[in-house]
């Protein structure tokens, strides 16, 4: 594989930190590893598709949630091929990394192995948390969601999990009846801030921790464990 598109921020970060001299194009919202240079195509969802057609890669990278899927269809009608992710559970992301770098004949990298052994760790019990990831309006971490599962695997209770919905939308204040423990703000894809956010939740402990931390599956795998289980530890149950 010689020339790869990514259109998903977190494989942009995998791909080149993987195989850098394969990565052609990226979206602006490709912002991992610092200083990339690569063609911005702009974002993941309205990439330029005429652009990625003259590119003539090798390979389009995808995701199912991240990226429409009438683009998808215009790209294989075009000739390109593309690899769609659909990432739910820690351990999907890891298998789904090692089938890309599989298919692509690149060697299995050194951190998806240590991001193997840091997401096998037990976890003791945590707090009950709720997580919002937009707000005006207000949506959350929901179940069957990637960012659930992280928060599982670290012995924390989405009080959202069973809402019905993967993203549900409610007000702060309906958030907090499902009583939460802690609210986690994370800066993407909304950018909470200590001036924007907390001040939804009086009364309510927030922290802001780092969005990639619960949605980005690559690289920060490795470090995300440490730092949200280092968040989570200071609101635990006794």
């Amino acid at each position: 594989m010689r020339r790869v598109v990514s259109l998903v921020p977190s494989l942009t970060e995998a791909l080149a930190l993987t195989a850098p001299d394969t990565l052609v194009g990226a979206t602006v919202w490709c912002t991992r590893p610092p200083g990339l240079d690569v063609e911005r195509l702009r974002g993941t969802k309205n990439p330029h598709l005429r652009r990625i057609v003259e590119l003539a890669p090798d390979l389009v990278v995808a995701n199912r949630e991240e990226n429409r899927e009438r683009h998808v269809r215009q790209l294989r009608e075009a000739g390109i091929p593309v690899w769609v992710t659909d990432i739910r559970t820690v351990a999907g992301a890891l298998a789904s990394l090692g089938r890309l770098f599989s298919a692509c004949g690149f060697p299995c990298p050194a951190w998806l192995a240590e991001a193997g052994t840091a997401w096998s760790a037990p976890a003791p019990a945590g707090p009950r948390v709720a997580v919002p990831i937009w707000r005006d309006p207000w949506m959350w971490v929901g179940g069957d969601t990637y960012a659930h599962d992280v928060l599982t695997r670290l012995g924390a209770v989405n009080v959202l999990a069973d809402h019905g919905e993967r993203y549900p939308a409610l007000s702060p204040h309906g958030a907090a009846a499902h009583g939460p423990d802690l609210v986690l703000l994370p800066d993407e894809p909304y950018r909470f801030t200590p001036e924007d956010g907390p001040e939804a939740f009086p009364g309510l402990p927030s922290v802001l921790v780092e969005g990639a931390d619960l949605t980005w599956y690559g690289p920060s795998m490795t470090a995300a464990r440490r730092r949200l289980a280092a968040v989570l530890a200071r609101f635990s149950p006794p």
